[in-house]
């Protein structure tokens, strides 16, 4: 008799703009002995959605949390890149339980009562992609070739306003005992740590974590794109440890 046993699935969420395409290059390298990966486009960024611009950060944490249910037994292992920190956070606040590890590309957890976006006015529907020149402003596009930008270009979706503005509500810490990895791209672990220590905004959650691992990953903000095998490498390597 063969006795099989199931592993946590991944599932692989990008940011701002982008869907589940954006994992594309990815999943061509991404090889685990047992665990399957998916990648899901949030709600609001798929654009053949008539009410796309109405999508909260509520509808897509429960989007994921459904996505969890529908391929594979829980508890999962989410690879959340850039802006996919929020719902993602959301979703480690109310079932931790079902998130066996998460993955922040580029990224980490969000703090209660941040926004995004907290100056955009109420009437802006959505947020196009801005011109490269703006973008680099913001985060690196250290990496990425003139291929990829014109993809980026021609596939990103307009953020929708309500995600941008959403204040992320969180009120469970055991969301801090899920088991973390970062994989620091544009900013190397060591400042990362530095900043979460002296409790720098963008990365005050990261010290409350229980369970840190740290990988670098020397690239711009969007690796799936600029390193897509060796961040392959890095999720199937954690992956591994988890069967």
């Amino acid at each position: 008799m063969t006795t099989t046993t199931s592993s946590p699935t991944i599932i692989l969420i990008a940011g701002h703009w982008l869907g589940a395409w954006a994992w594309d290059k990815v999943r061509e390298h991404l090889t685990t002995d047992d665990s399957s990966a998916i990648a899901m486009t949030l709600p609001g960024l798929d654009a053949r959605d008539p009410e796309r611009t109405t999508k909260t950060l509520d509808d897509q944490a429960e989007a994921i949390l459904g996505a969890i249910s529908q391929h594979g037994n829980p508890p999962a292992i989410l690879v959340a890149h850039s802006g996919a920190n929020a719902p993602v956070s959301l979703v480690m606040d109310r079932h931790p339980e079902l998130v066996h590890r998460v993955v922040w590309v580029d990224s980490g957890p969000v703090a209660t009562g941040s926004v995004f976006a907290p100056d955009i006015p109420e009437e802006l529907e959505e947020l196009p992609l801005p011109s490269f020149d703006v973008l680099a402003e913001q985060a690196s596009l250290e990496g990425l070739s003139a291929e990829d930008l014109e993809q980026f270009r021609a596939r990103a979706v307009p953020e929708p306003g309500p995600v941008l503005r959403q204040p992320v509500e969180l009120t469970n810490d055991a969301r801090h005992k899920v088991q973390t990895t970062l994989v620091c791209c544009s900013i190397p672990s060591a400042q990362v740590v530095e900043l979460a220590q002296t409790g720098h905004p963008m990365f005050a959650e990261v010290a409350n974590l229980e369970h840190l691992d740290v990988i670098d990953l020397p690239t711009g903000h969007w690796p799936m794109w600029s390193r897509p095998r060796d961040l392959a490498k890095i999720i199937g390597s954690v992956a591994s440890l988890e069967n």
